[in-house]
């Protein structure tokens, strides 16, 4: 499905009249697990996406399905407890709809988190890692279709997708909070079921850190929108292939519990440094 530039027009519109002239510049999307993160939101606007013109439900575990707009570290926010998949049935343009409504919205900078598992045994679950870039080759482009000039040209550059400024931003909050920091590859997937013991090899090979089902898609309709981007992903999990027992749901959401306090605590001074 492909929206019209009048569409995300009408969904900002709607966000705005329950804002009352607030306008969020730090735009934030919480991955699984990661979702209370948006409860610490100072003078919050809940507004769910089930209020908004041709919003899509998140129907993910853990994932709430609403907008907080509020106040963290003296930064006006816009935080999205759940995000949509391409698992769940939805186009790669109603995956990545609410980045550019966003956008719209004023928002100049995106945060993304997610839960991923581990490619590498020199790592461990429950690490945090810095998105130092993606792959995303087997899927098709959000920007698909006809494109909207209103955002970005027709062949944008991918060359800095995630922004080295807030990197070194990242960086330096985590050398201050003394929390350890990896740093690699996010490698998209597109899920539902998790990655197979070949896929995982495979991803490793290519240069994939950690495997995942999300983020990659946002991130590059943020850059198309010239959006400024920090990504971070929690290693819920050691992949398929590196563990004894299956993967689930339940490991996901446990390991964003256990790694709540330093996730918060980084997201935190990193939003001080922007």
């Amino acid at each position: 499905m492909e929206f019209t530039f009048e569409q995300y027009q009408e969904s900002a519109q709607a966000i705005r009249a329950r804002l009352g002239g607030f306008a969020p510049k730090v735009a934030m999307i919480l991955g699984s697990g990661l979702g209370e993160f948006g409860d610490q939101v100072e003078d919050p606007i809940a507004v769910p996406y089930g209020d908004i013109p041709h919003f899509r439900p998140s129907t993910a575990p853990g994932h709430r399905g609403q907008f907080v707009f509020g106040a963290l570290e003296g930064r006006d926010v816009a935080v999205m407890q759940g995000r949509m998949h391409h698992y769940e049935g939805y186009s790669y343009q109603e995956v990545t709809y609410a980045v550019r409504v966003l956008r719209l919205l004023g928002c100049e900078t995106l945060i993304v988190t997610n839960a991923a598992g581990c490619t590498r045994t020199d790592w461990s679950a429950g690490d945090l890692m810095l998105i130092t870039d993606h792959i995303k080759l087997f899927s098709e482009s959000p920007l698909r279709g006809e494109n909207l000039p209103q955002f970005g040209p027709r062949f944008p550059d991918a060359s800095h997708l995630y922004t080295p400024r807030l990197q070194e931003v990242a960086r330096q909050a985590a050398a201050e909070l003394s929390i350890p920091l990896r740093e690699g590859v996010y490698f998209y997937c597109y899920g539902p079921q998790y990655e197979t013991p070949a896929e995982v090899r495979a991803a490793k090979i290519l240069g994939g850190d950690a495997v995942g089902m999300s983020t990659a898609p946002e991130v590059v309709a943020a850059g198309h929108c010239g959006m400024e981007v920090l990504g971070f992903t929690l290693l819920s999990n050691m992949a398929a292939g590196l563990q004894e027992h299956p993967l689930s749901e339940q490991e996901v959401l446990d390991a964003g519990a256990a790694a709540r306090e330093k996730f918060s605590a980084l997201v935190r001074a990193c939003l001080r440094k922007l």
